[in-house]
């Protein structure tokens, strides 16, 4: 055989070989090229995820919080303070004493919490406010929860030893 007839059966299998190759490394690329472009969008839909995630999560909470927060509200609007208050007048020989008495009691619904609390007020003729006072004084409505130190403040006894109904 000659060298040249040889080369000429060699030369379709070594183009043959070259052009796979050269296929093989481009499609190689072209996946690697997919593949990446894959993960890109993997990632932003990870992301996405996490973020709609954190979203969800942060409503969820501030919904929760606002839950509670109005269901304190509404429970606290069920509490209530009944107030009621009479004048009394002490005459002795030495001196006129005029006095409000103002009775409170706290209730939730309609059951009472606690008895009434009683408050004696030494009221001048002159005070043309006598509600403001009274509002002033209370335990239960002021947000100072202590009364002044002139306030005189007794637990009455029951309506029964009393001589009155409440």
């Amino acid at each position: 055989m000659n060298l040249d007839a040889f080369i000429w059966i060699l030369l379709p299998v070594f183009v043959a070989a070259g052009s796979a190759l050269l296929s093989y490394y481009l499609m190689q690329a072209r996946m690697e090229v997919a593949l990446a472009k894959e993960r890109e969008s993997l990632a932003e839909a990870n992301a996405l995820l996490n973020s709609n995630k954190v979203t969800l999560e942060e409503r969820v909470r501030a919904t929760e919080e606002a839950t509670r927060r109005k269901a304190l509200d509404d429970f606290m609007q069920e509490f209530r303070v009944e107030e009621r208050h009479y004048f009394r007048e002490n005459k002795s020989i030495a001196s006129q004493k005029k006095a409000m008495i103002l009775q409170e009691r706290l209730y939730f619904r309609n059951i009472p919490l606690s008895n009434w609390v009683e408050h004696e007020m030494v009221v001048e003729d002159n005070v043309p406010a006598v509600e403001q006072l009274a509002r002033g004084r209370s335990v239960f409505n002021s947000p100072k929860a202590v009364p002044d130190e002139g306030a005189v403040i007794r637990m009455p006894q029951p309506p029964a030893a009393m001589g009155h109904v409440s």
